[in-house]
């Protein structure tokens, strides 16, 4: 059982409360290269440096080393998820990534082709539909360029927020809380509110934290049904990184070098609650029916029990050699 791999290792609550502060303060330093780039960027140009905001922030530098130091931080930030998980938890990574044996690769590609080819069909159709919507902004060497820092470093932040979310905190607050329901609305829910400092929320209103937040529900319960992260790795992954490669925006997080740019003016309406109320349970479907998810009640919402290990003194009717 996924949550319960944590009972094999070090687990008691302050390793996970001094963990995340460990990985919290790494993921912040972590951003720091961006800061001094922008400061070092407006001090060649006479400009104050003493009241940067997060658009200056973003807008600043280029957009592909925007990107790249951007998410410098969330590669850091992995490396000490890493680090905190073999050395303060004494953990194999491979335990806080799946119950399987190995990382099962073939799930990690199924869940990325999923969410990568419903958005190019979901793409191409709504360009067709909305042409006026789209700029062809494609330029061969900045797109290039993107898509090296894309291929190489958005993975890097994905799987940094999915093994803090579906892996460190849902094992963690899992063998506390001793059940599966806890951990998955506590991930969710602040996986989607650390989502409040995007621009789409600015632009949308906080009516798009519905998305986030059930982002979050989706991802976990994806993890716990299929006890492991591999589905989650790879969904995620291909969710940002095809979006980033595809279609960009003035309101979005990544304003990227991508082949088209998205100028139509956005509303908060159903498109908005429209992957979490139909595509996801969709997605939930093909995935059940592929790997054959059965008890749904127990897996979601069940105990998480300490497994028993058998000794001369709690099984008296085994053999032991001395």
């Amino acid at each position: 059982m996924y949550i319960q791999q944590a009972f094999k290792s070090l687990h008691e609550w302050w390793r996970y409360l001094v963990g995340f502060i460990i990985i919290f303060i790494a993921s912040q330093i972590g951003s720091i290269p961006l800061l001094i780039a922008v400061m070092f960027k407006k001090l060649s140009g006479g400009e104050n440096v003493y009241s940067i905001d997060e658009k200056e922030l973003l807008t600043t530098l280029s957009s592909n080393l925007t990107l790249f130091l951007m998410l410098l931080s969330f590669a850091i930030g992995l490396l000490a998820v890493y680090l905190v998980v073999r050395f303060l938890h004494k953990q194999p990574f491979v335990e806080l990534t799946t119950s399987r044996k190995k990382t099962d690769w073939g799930r990690v590609f199924f869940g990325f082709g999923l969410i990568t080819v419903t958005t190019l069909v979901v793409t191409i159709l709504d360009y067709y539909s909305n042409p006026d919507d789209y700029v062809l902004q494609f330029d061969l060497v900045p797109f290039l360029i993107l898509a090296v820092i894309a291929i190489i470093m958005i993975p890097l932040q994905t799987s940094f927020e999915e093994y803090l979310f579906r892996g460190y905190l849902m094992q963690g607050i899992g063998v506390l809380a001793k059940n599966r329901w806890l951990p998955l609305i506590i991930t969710s829910v602040v996986f989607g509110g650390l989502h409040l400092a995007n621009p789409e929320v600015d632009k949308l209103g906080n009516v798009i934290m519905i998305y986030y937040i059930g982002t979050g529900f989706f991802l976990g319960i994806m993890t716990l049904m299929d006890e492991g992260m591999e589905l989650a790795l790879g969904f995620h992954a291909g969710n940002n990184l095809i979006t980033a490669l595809l279609v960009t925006a003035d309101w979005t997080v990544f304003k990227t070098n991508s082949i088209f740019k998205d100028i139509s003016e956005p509303s908060a309406g159903f498109d908005v609650v429209a992957p979490v109320l139909i595509l996801y349970p969709i997605f939930l479907f093909i995935m059940a029916w592929r790997y054959k998810w059965r008890d749904w009640g127990g897996k979601l919402f069940g105990k998480v029990e300490e497994p028993i290990v058998l000794t001369e003194e709690n099984n008296p009717n085994s053999t032991f050699i001395e």
